[in-house]
C-alpha cells in the first residue's frame, strides 16, 4: 500500500509541475500572438520588437545556471512558487503600461521566474520515478508544456483580439499566481527538498558542469532543435503568415497550434527511442536537424506565397524541433553526477534559448535593414532575406553536436563503453535478423 501510495503521489507531483511549466510557456509565448499589436501600443520598428523576447530570454538563459543553484540548494518546490510569482508581476506591468522602458521591465521578470521552471520539473521527474521511465516523462512534460502554445495560439489570441490588451496579460497575471498557490500546496515539501550544499557556489559548480563534453554536447543539441521553432512561436511567426502570406490573425494562429500538434505527436516517439537507443541520441538530434532545415529551404527557395499545405507542412516539421531539443537534456543527466545534476540540466537548457536570442535578433535586425525605411509591415522578400539568416545559428548547433559528440565518445571509451559506427550496427543487426 505505501508503494502504491508513494506512485499516486509522483504522479500527482507530476502533474503540478506540468501545470506549472505550461503557464510558464504561456507568459513565455504571449508576446508571440501580439507583435502587431505591440507594434502599434508602443510605436516601435521590428528590431525595437525584437527586443522584447530577446530581452526576455536573454534573461532566461543567463539565469538556467544560478536558477539551477537555487534548485539544488533549496528545492524545486519553492523555486518553482517564487518564479510563477514573478512571471505574475510581470504580466501586470505588461498588462497596464504603455511606455517601452516598462515593458521591458516586464518581460525582464517574465524570463527571470520563466528561467528555473523546467529545470525544476525535471528535477521532480528525476527524484520521484525510476531511471527508466525519465527520458519519456521529460518528453511528456515538454508536450504538456507546449500546450502552452495552444493556449496562447487560441484562448490568449482571443481574448487579446476582442477583449484587449489589459484584459488579455491581466488574466494572465492572475493565472500565474493561481498556479504559485497550486505549487505549494500540491509539491510535499519532502518531494521538492533541496540536495545540494550551502558551500557549493554557482560559478564553480558550473564551470565542474560545462566543461564537461557531455554536457557541452546537450547545449548544442538543445540549442539546435530548439531555436527555429521558438523564434517561430516567440515573436516572428504570426508577422511573417499575416504580412508576408496573406493569411488573417487568426488562421496564423491556427498554424502555430499545428506546430504544437506536431510537437505533441513527436515527442512520445522520439522520447522512446530516447530511452531505448540511448548511444544513438545525437545521430536522432542530427537526422531532426537536417529535416528542419530541409523544410526551411523549401519555404525560402520561392518568391511567391506557399499554399496552405505547405505552410502546414512547414509548421508540422518545426514541431519536431521542441522534443529533438529535450535530447539534449538526457545527455545532461546521464553525464552528471546526483549532486549537480540541476546546474547541468540548467547548462544544457541554455542552448536553445541561447540560439533563440541569435534567431530572434538576426530575423529582427535583418528585417529593418532590408526594408524600405519607416516600414513595419514587412514584405515576403525582406522575411526571404531575414529567414535566411538562421543558416548561421543552425551551422552553429550541428558543428557543436559533431565536436563534442567526438569528445564525450572519447570519455565513454575511457570507461569501457564503445560505440560502433551506425552503418556498422545497423549491417550487423540485419545480418542477426536475416540468420534467424
Amino acid at each position: 500500500m505505501a508503494g502504491i501510495a508513494r506512485q499516486r503521489s509522483a504522479w500527482l507531483i507530476l502533474a503540478v509541475g506540468i501545470a506549472a511549466y505550461l503557464l510558464a510557456v504561456v507568459h513565455r509565448t504571449s508576446l508571440g500572438v501580439a507583435g502587431v499589436e505591440a507594434i502599434d501600443r508602443f510605436g516601435i520598428g521590428a528590431a525595437t520588437l525584437s527586443l522584447l523576447p530577446v530581452l526576455q530570454v536573454a534573461v532566461y538563459a543567463g539565469l538556467q545556471v544560478p536558477a539551477g543553484f537555487l534548485i539544488d540548494r533549496f528545492g524545486a518546490r519553492s523555486v518553482i512558487v517564487a518564479g510563477s510569482v514573478v512571471m505574475a508581476s510581470g504580466q501586470a506591468l505588461l498588462a497596464f503600461t504603455g511606455h517601452l522602458e516598462l515593458a521591458l521591465a516586464a518581460r525582464i521578470l517574465i524570463g527571470a521566474g520563466d528561467a528555473p521552471i523546467f529545470v525544476a520539473a525535471n528535477r521532480l521527474i528525476a527524484d520521484n520515478f525510476p531511471p527508466r521511465r525519465v527520458p519519456l516523462l521529460t518528453q511528456v512534460l515538454g508536450t504538456a508544456g507546449q500546450l502552452g502554445q495552444i493556449v496562447t495560439a487560441v484562448a490568449v489570441a482571443w481574448q487579446l483580439h476582442t477583449q484587449g490588451w489589459t484584459p488579455a496579460f491581466a488574466s494572465l497575471a492572475v493565472a500565474g499566481l493561481a498556479v504559485a498557490i497550486l505549487a505549494w500546496v500540491g509539491i510535499g515539501p519532502r518531494a521538492g527538498a533541496a540536495h545540494g550544499s550551502a558551500s557549493q557556489a554557482p560559478t564553480a559548480t558550473m564551470w565542474e558542469a560545462a566543461r564537461h563534453p557531455g554536457v557541452q554536447l546537450g547545449f548544442w543539441t538543445h540549442w539546435t532543435g530548439l531555436f527555429a521553432p521558438s523564434t517561430i512561436a516567440l515573436l516572428w511567426g504570426v508577422p511573417f503568415l499575416v504580412s508576408a502570406q496573406g493569411l488573417s490573425a487568426q488562421a496564423a494562429s491556427s498554424l502555430l497550434v499545428v506546430m504544437v500538434v506536431a510537437n505533441m505527436v513527436a515527442a512520445p516517439i522520439i522520447g522512446a527511442l530516447t530511452g531505448r537507443f540511448p548511444m544513438r541520441r545525437s545521430t536522432l538530434a542530427l537526422a531532426s536537424a537536417a529535416i528542419i532545415a530541409a523544410a526551411w529551404v523549401a519555404l525560402l527557395a520561392w518568391p511567391t506565397e506557399r499554399p496552405m499545405w505547405q505552410l502546414i507542412l512547414f509548421m508540422t516539421v518545426m514541431g519536431l524541433g521542441t522534443p529533438a531539443s529535450l535530447i539534449g537534456l538526457d545527455f545532461a543527466r546521464t553525464f552528471s553526477p546526483q549532486g549537480r545534476l540541476s546546474v547541468s540540466t540548467a547548462v544544457a537548457n541554455m542552448g536553445g534559448f541561447v540560439g533563440t536570442i541569435a534567431g530572434v535578433a538576426l530575423v529582427g535586425v535583418t528585417l529593418e535593414l532590408v526594408a524600405e525605411p519607416g516600414v513595419t509591415e514587412y514584405s515576403l522578400s525582406d522575411y526571404r532575406v531575414a529567414f535566411a539568416t538562421l543558416a548561421l545559428p543552425w551551422a552553429m548547433g550541428v558543428t557543436g553536436i559533431l565536436v563534442n559528440r567526438r569528445k564525450a565518445r572519447r570519455v565513454l571509451e575511457d570507461e569501457g563503453v564503445v560505440i560502433r559506427p551506425l552503418a556498422t550496427a545497423l549491417i550487423e543487426a540485419w545480418r542477426g535478423r536475416s540468420s534467424r
